[in-house]
């Protein structure tokens, strides 16, 4: 266990989804102005069911990258679409300057209770989507881990071993499914560690801005949810700052104690939206980027004057 990590040991990284509305538009760029401050080591753009929104990723992720400076990954999913079209809008943010993509499966498109049926003609499943990328061109790539295990597999073994497929293709980092029981976490490490993975778990955190909302995705993705979790929230539904005080308290904490037993890098599920994570990321030491440049302005214009 290491306990008392720094802030400077700590990298943090925020998935976004593409807008679908002109207030949803401003209300991501809000949210990505904000958290940009923070110095994230990259941010993500999802891909909507059957890849409902791949121009909208695709735009939404250039923009992000170009317009604000941040480092900017692409989801890419398997699902509905031959190897020629996948590899094509791969290349595609190669040519765009995107270097970084989050290969996934995929949800069907009736949503994560339907079956899936890999394309005929298509990366089956995200260990050959791995790989078929790295023939594109050299991507860093992220994938997706499931300390719970993926719902849809056989065994947690089996999920374990799939992970360890896309590892070798060429993975460098898995990021994990939100989760709310760090016992949970923790042990999934160690199993991984056991399998031989040796690239980096980042653990995705979820902040709660609506415990329903949170709830019901808990259940679509397999998440369990511990029952001293869910008293915490009881009674805090009629509250809005009441509310947004418990989910930082309950977040930052999560968050600390995984830091305490050696987790120096973090994946925050934003829905769109800085508040949360800010507060989060503040309890982890990190801080603003434009308050140390006050401050360092101003040390100078104290020297100036001496």
């Amino acid at each position: 266990m290491r306990i008392g990590a720094n802030a400077e040991t700590v990298a943090v990284s925020f998935e976004f989804f593409p807008p679908k509305t002109e207030k949803a538009q401003a209300s991501l760029w809000a949210a990505a102005r904000d958290l940009a401050h923070l110095a994230p080591r990259f941010v993500s753009v999802t891909y909507g069911a059957g890849g409902s929104t791949r121009e909208r990723t695709h735009q939404t992720v250039v923009d992000l990258q170009n317009d604000l400076g941040l480092r900017a990954a692409a989801h890419l999913t398997c699902v509905e679409a031959s190897r020629a079209e996948i590899d094509a809008v791969a290349a595609s943010y190669w040519q765009a300057g995107i270097r970084h993509i989050v290969a996934l499966r995929g949800d069907p498109p009736g949503g994560v209770g339907e079956a899936y049926d890999p394309h005929p003609h298509g990366y089956a499943y995200a260990d050959a989507l791995v790989a078929g990328l790295m023939a594109v061109a050299p991507f860093e790539i992220s994938v997706a881990a499931y300390p719970e295990g993926h719902p849809q597999a056989p065994s947690p073994g089996a999920d374990l071993d799939h992970l360890k497929r896309k590892i070798d293709a060429g993975a460098c980092r898995a990021i994990t499914q939100f989760f709310f029981d760090n016992d949970v976490f923790l042990r999934f490490r160690d199993r991984a560690v056991t399998a031989g993975i040796t690239v980096p778990i980042v653990p995705g955190i979820y902040p709660i801005s609506n415990f329903a909302r949170a709830m019901e995705f808990a259940a679509k993705c397999g998440t369990s949810v511990p029952s001293w979790f869910a008293d915490q929230f009881t009674g805090c539904n009629d509250d809005p700052d009441d509310r947004m005080r418990l989910a930082i308290a309950v977040a930052s904490q999560q968050c600390l104690d995984l830091q305490a037993n050696g987790v120096s890098e973090f994946h925050f599920y934003t829905l769109n939206r800085a508040e949360l994570t800010v507060a989060i990321c503040r309890s982890l030491g990190i801080r603003d980027t434009r308050s140390a440049g006050r401050r360092s302005a101003q040390a100078e214009t104290g020297a100036a004057a001496q």
